[in-house]
């Protein structure tokens, strides 16, 4: 039996390696609010608009417009489309910690449930989080992310291709283990033990010692 739709896309990965989505997410019901809802029984598109929230386990989608079509073969389409002067975006945790995220936010998102890729236009944005700490994030004009292979691509125009001039796609990858806060601090050299110096007696003693020889 084909699972059901939402966004494995959302499910996304990582700016940079591996990072699984929650894998409880996917036996989690789809819960869909919006201002408005469409339904296209012929040509099997739903269409949800006006402030859309989709939550499904510990996956959050909230988009001004997002159009779910169904192909003849039964796989699911997703595209997210952003507000006017908002982006589209998506927070979802991660498997292999208590606190681990992923997020993500782009003028359009478009998920094929069937190759599983994603794609992100415009002003696209990814980042995995460790609790509030980002550890690593990327920027572009275009972002895919194939889910099967973990392999992805960043591209400085929308069409998905890198022209020069075109503007600059930036990553950030933190260190996996930062030092601790006191690491920075030089420690201080351990002063060489004074040695022990002979015992002086007092002239008074001196004399006794010598009477009694």
């Amino acid at each position: 039996m084909k699972r059901s739709l939402l966004l494995p896309m959302l499910m996304l990965a990582a700016v940079c390696g591996v990072a699984h989505a929650e894998k409880a997410d996917s036996t989690k019901p789809t819960n869909i609010e919006a201002d408005q809802m469409v339904y296209d029984d012929v040509r099997q598109v739903k269409t949800f608009t006006g402030n859309v929230v989709m939550t499904r386990g510990t996956l959050i989608i909230k988009a001004g417009r997002v159009v779910l079509t169904t192909d003849q073969y039964g796989y699911e389409n997703a595209v997210l489309y952003a507000a006017p002067g908002a982006l589209a975006n998506f927070r979802q945790k991660r498997d292999g910690g208590p606190n681990l995220w992923i997020e993500g936010q782009a003028e359009r998102i478009e998920y094929s449930e069937q190759t599983e890729i994603s794609k992100l236009f415009q002003r696209a944005h990814i980042q995995r989080m460790d609790g509030n700490r980002i550890t690593d994030e990327v920027n572009g004009e275009f972002i895919s992310y194939d889910s099967r292979a973990e392999f992805y691509s960043v591209n400085n125009t929308a069409s998905g291709e890198s022209k020069p001039g075109a503007g600059r796609i930036t990553a950030v990858i933190q260190p996996k283990n930062p030092p601790p806060a006191d690491a920075a601090q030089p420690s201080t050299p351990a002063q060489p033990s004074t040695p022990a110096q002979p015992a002086t007696l007092a002239p008074a003693q001196r004399r006794q010692n010598g009477k009694d020889q």
